[in-house]
C-alpha cells in the first residue's frame, strides 16, 4: 500500500479510469515517470479511441469498451480516478482490496513535489456547492494582475497533472477550483489557503445512488467539502452567513499558526473581508485591522454585481490577499475578470421584459441566489434535480414570481412545491422533446411577462437529460430569445 507522499513511480502498477482529459493528463503523467500504466475506459468513442491508442503508443495498456472497467486488473498498486463514484465496481473492488484511489488533482499534488531542484507552485483551492468557476476566475486574474505566474485549474481548464509538469512555465501559484468528487478522493492535499464558498444540498445521488438516506448523503458530501482545509499552511477562509463552513474551519487538522478569514456582504469584523458602502474592504491581512480596513475595490469593479457575486469576489480577494496580493491588483483582477457566461448574463431587453441566461444555476441554492436578484420574475426552470427537494427555495420567493415555466425530466419535483407553497402562481409545463422543448418555454416565459418583468433561466437543476452541458442549454435558451419579436411578450389571457 503506498503510504508516502512521494511514492517511487517506476515500482507502481497505476490503473487510470476514464480517458476524458483529466485521465488523459494523468496517465501520461504517470508513464513520464516510469509508472506501469493500465487506462479502462467503458465508452469507446472516437475521441476516446483516438487518446487510447496515443497513450498505447506512449506504453500505456489500454482496455477500451463496454465492460472495461468491470474487473480491476490484479497487482494494481494505486487507481486513479476523474470523478467516478465510489459503487462504482472497478473503485469498489480496489477499496476492498485496500488499493489507494486517488483524484487527479492528488496525484498531480504528489507528482508536482517528486521533481528535485524545481519547487512546486502553491495551490489556493476553491470548492462549495456554488460559485466555484467564478471564484477561480477571479482569483487567477487578481493572481495575474500582481505579476505572479499562474492559472485556473482543476475542476476548469486544464488538468493540474499537465499545469504543474509543464515544461515550459513555472508557476508561481495556481487557483484551483475542486468538486466534491476530486476531494472525495484525496487525503494528502495540503493547500497554502483554501476556501468553502458555501454549502447546500447537491450531487446527493453521487453518493447515494438509491435514494435511500438523504440526511447521510449530504453529510458525506459535506465531509469532503470540508477535506480542503486539511493540512492548509496560512488562510481558511469560510463564509460567515453560512455556519457550516465556519465549523469546518473550526474542525480542520490545520498547519499550527493558519488562520481563520471570513468574508461577509456586510461590514466585516476584525479578520474578515466584507463591504463598507459601496466599497470591498480588508480588516484581516493588515496590521491595523483592529481599528482600520483596507480598501480593496468598488463593488462596480464587480461583474455582475448581484449579490451572491459580491461575495465570491470577496472570497478570491481573501485567498489573494492571503498570498501576498496588493490591493490595487485585487481590484484591477475584478476589472480584468472574464467571468465565464451563462451566469445572470442578460440576454436580450424585448418590449420592457429583461431575458436573464443563469443556466450554470444548477441546483436550487444557486437558482435562490439568482431568483433574489430580481423581482418579478418569470422563472424557466427544470432538469435533473440530482436528488435535492425545491419546497424551500419556492416558499422563499413565491411572491417574486409572476408565473414558472417547466420543462425537463423532473419537472413534476417543482410543479409539486409550486402546487404547495405558491398555488397562485400560474404553473407551464413543457412536454416537448428535448429539440423544441426550450424553444416552446421561452414563448411561454414571454407570454406571461409584463414590462419590468424578468424572465430568468435559473433552472435549479443539471442540463444532462435534454442537454449536452449547461453551456448548450443557455445557449438554447439565448437563441429562443433572440428569435422572438415584441409581438410574442405579454400575449396571454390579456396581460398586456
Amino acid at each position: 500500500m503506498i503510504s508516502e507522499l512521494i511514492p517511487d513511480w517506476t515500482r507502481l502498477h497505476a490503473v487510470v479510469a476514464g480517458v476524458g482529459v483529466a485521465g488523459f493528463a494523468a496517465a501520461d503523467a504517470l508513464i513520464e515517470f516510469g509508472a506501469r500504466v493500465t487506462v479502462l475506459e467503458d465508452v469507446a468513442s472516437e475521441a476516446n479511441v483516438e487518446k487510447g491508442e496515443l497513450l498505447g503508443v506512449l506504453g500505456a495498456e489500454v482496455r477500451i469498451g463496454p465492460g472495461s472497467s468491470a474487473t480491476l486488473p490484479d497487482g494494481v498498486d494505486l487507481v486513479v480516478t476523474t470523478g467516478w463514484p465510489p459503487t462504482s465496481p472497478l473503485l469498489s473492488q480496489a477499496l476492498a482490496r485496500r488499493v489507494p484511489v486517488w483524484s487527479e488533482p492528488e496525484l498531480a499534488f504528489r507528482l508536482a513535489r517528486s521533481r528535485p531542484g524545481r519547487p512546486a507552485p502553491a495551490w489556493l483551492g476553491i470548492t462549495g456547492t456554488n460559485g466555484k468557476t467564478t471564484t477561480t476566475t477571479m482569483l487567477a486574474s487578481m493572481l495575474t494582475a500582481a505579476g505572479l505566474s499562474t492559472a485556473a485549474v482543476g475542476n476548469i481548464g486544464r488538468p493540474v497533472t499537465e499545469t504543474v509538469l509543464d515544461t515550459e512555465t513555472r508557476y508561481d501559484v495556481l487557483a484551483v477550483e475542486l468538486s466534491s468528487f476530486q476531494l472525495h478522493w484525496a487525503d494528502r492535499l495540503s493547500l497554502h489557503s483554501a476556501v468553502v464558498l458555501n454549502l447546500q444540498p447537491d450531487h446527493l445521488e453521487w453518493y447515494d445512488p438509491a435514494g435511500g438516506d438523504r440526511d447521510a448523503a449530504y453529510a458525506a458530501y459535506a465531509a469532503d467539502k470540508a477535506r480542503i482545509y486539511a493540512g492548509v499552511e496560512h488562510s481558511c477562509v469560510y463564509n460567515v452567513t453560512d455556519p457550516a463552513t465556519e465549523r469546518m474551519v473550526e474542525e480542520a487538522d490545520v498547519v499550527e499558526g493558519a488562520r481563520a478569514i471570513g468574508f461577509t456582504a456586510g461590514v466585516p469584523a476584525v479578520s474578515m473581508l466584507g463591504v463598507v458602502d459601496d466599497l470591498l474592504v480588508d480588516r484581516a491581512f493588515i496590521s491595523q485591522r483592529r481599528d482600520s480596513a483596507l480598501e480593496l475595490a468598488r463593488v462596480s469593479d464587480v461583474s455582475p454585481a448581484a449579490p451572491h457575486n459580491v461575495t465570491n469576489a470577496l472570497a478570491a480577494a481573501a485567498l489573494a490577499r492571503s498570498f501576498g496580493v496588493p490591493a490595487t491588483a485585487v481590484r484591477d483582477g475584478l476589472r480584468a475578470a472574464d467571468v465565464p457566461g451563462h451566469r445572470i448574463e442578460t440576454v436580450r431587453t424585448l418590449a420592457g421584459v429583461r431575458f436573464v441566461d443563469d443556466s450554470k444555476a444548477t441546483n436550487p441554492h444557486a437558482a435562490d441566489a439568482s431568483l433574489s436578484a430580481f423581482d418579478p420574475v418569470v422563472w424557466v426552470a427544470g432538469g435533473q434535480a440530482k436528488g435535492v427537494g425545491f419546497d424551500e427555495l419556492v416558499r422563499r420567493h413565491a411572491d417574486r414570481l409572476r408565473a414558472a415555466v417547466l420543462l425537463g425530466v423532473d419537472r413534476a419535483l417543482i410543479a409539486e412545491a409550486l402546487a404547495r407553497h405558491a398555488p397562485q402562481v400560474p404553473v407551464i409545463t413543457v412536454d416537448a422533446p428535448e429539440d423544441g422543448a426550450m424553444a416552446q418555454a421561452v414563448a411561454a416565459a414571454a407570454s406571461r411577462a409584463r414590462p419590468g418583468d424578468v424572465v430568468l433561466l435559473a433552472p435549479a437543476c443539471a442540463s444532462l437529460d435534454m442537454f449536452a452541458s449547461y453551456a448548450a442549454r443557455g445557449d438554447a435558451f439565448a437563441a429562443a430569445v433572440n428569435d422572438l419579436d415584441e409581438g410574442a411578450v405579454g400575449n396571454a389571457d390579456g396581460v398586456r
